[in-house]
């Protein structure tokens, strides 16, 4: 089968497949203010990924690109949105243009459309220096993501089956490469183990895609005559992910995604510790179902949902809401402490006045 025909069913399969909705949010309660002592006009966005300035703390994570005329209006629709709305916008991974000269333009037409935007290029963690300077040329991007997906190649019928040497390789790439690097799980989340090896590797931003989002195991069995069922289950959930690499690894910029959809999905993310929060298969659903003007105005809808909530919680800055008392719950607060966090971290925290 082609890269642009398998590019094309994880698309359709994504799709039906849906998002899974259980990245452990609705474990995450935060504790009421009745005094806020805020204001709706006062509330800041901006924020700060590694060395990346962003406007807002939510973009576009990667989808797609590779595969023919399907995915370039797909890229340019989604391009056109993150200008229009002024967030950042990551590829799918290029390896496709890298190998095939003939869909280079379903990639570069994302910088085309959105000249002057943050613009993040995607590889997979086999990438060699050399491809991952090409990716970034390719769109002239502003940083590159290195994707991990075993448990994908793993249920893919034709995906790889060996994994050596892929901390190895993005340690070269993080030396060799003067932009940001983010390391970016596929729906099945990053451990504190992982993220360790990441930031002594030299990777200064991790994106924990955790479980609960879109599901390539279910994706790729959808592919597969004989299921591996034993995978559409796997994985670390979102909020799991993101609380145990921010309270093991605090020193790593974290990126929450898998599964995030609105804003108090996105306002427990932030306050468990990213920094940002990448949003994909909702908003690919939103853009193809009902098109651009819908997606540009649901991400305006979602900035000024978030700002409110962060009134409500009587912060007005992004870091000030990592500071918020919240309260876990459930199977993400049995996780959490049988990892070894301290969940009354997070309950007798206070807000800097």
């Amino acid at each position: 089968m082609s890269r642009a025909k398998r590019k094309m069913d994880h698309i359709k399969h994504a799709l039906s497949t849906g998002q899974l909705k259980q990245h452990g949010f609705e474990d995450v309660t935060f504790v009421h203010q009745s005094l806020p002592n805020t204001n709706v006009s006062d509330v800041e966005l901006n924020t700060k990924i590694g060395e990346l300035e962003l406007s807002s703390p939510i973009f576009i994570n990667a989808m797609t690109g590779g595969g023919g005329e399907q995915t370039f209006e797909i890229n340019k629709g989604l391009a056109a949105v993150a200008r229009d709305c002024n967030i950042a916008l990551a590829v799918g991974s290029q390896m496709s243009a890298i190998k095939n000269q003939d869909e280079r333009y379903t990639y570069e037409i994302v910088r085309k459309e959105n000249p002057k935007g943050l613009i993040f290029a995607n590889l997979g963690s086999e990438a060699t220096v050399d491809q991952a300077k090409l990716a970034v040329d390719m769109l002239q991007a502003d940083a590159i993501q290195l994707h991990l997906n075993v448990i994908q190649e793993l249920v893919m019928p034709e995906g790889d089956r060996d994994f050596k040497g892929a901390l190895s390789r993005i340690e070269k790439i993080a030396s060799s490469i003067s932009l940001p690097l983010i390391v970016k799980e596929t729906g099945f989340g990053i451990s504190k183990e992982t993220a360790r090896k990441l930031v002594d590797a030299g990777v200064t931003i991790i994106d924990v895609g955790g479980y609960g989002g879109t599901n390539f195991s279910k994706i790729e069995n959808e592919r597969r005559d004989q299921r591996l069922g034993f995978f559409d289950r796997w994985g670390i959930t979102t909020a799991a992910s993101i609380s145990e690499v921010k309270f093991f690894v605090p020193e790593a910029s974290v990126i929450g995604s898998g599964g995030v959809q609105g804003a108090l999905d996105i306002a427990k993310a932030l306050a468990l510790g990213s920094s940002a929060v990448g949003i994909a298969g909702y908003f690919l659903r939103v853009y193809l179902d009902e098109g651009h003007e819908a997606l540009s105005q649901l991400i305006v809808n979602v900035h000024e949902e978030l700002k409110w909530i962060m009134t409500a919680l009587g912060v007005k800055t992004l870091p000030d809401l990592q500071n918020v008392p919240l309260v876990l719950s459930g199977d993400t607060f049995h996780w959490l402490t049988q990892r070894g966090v301290d969940t009354t971290y997070y309950s007798n925290r206070s807000i800097n006045k």
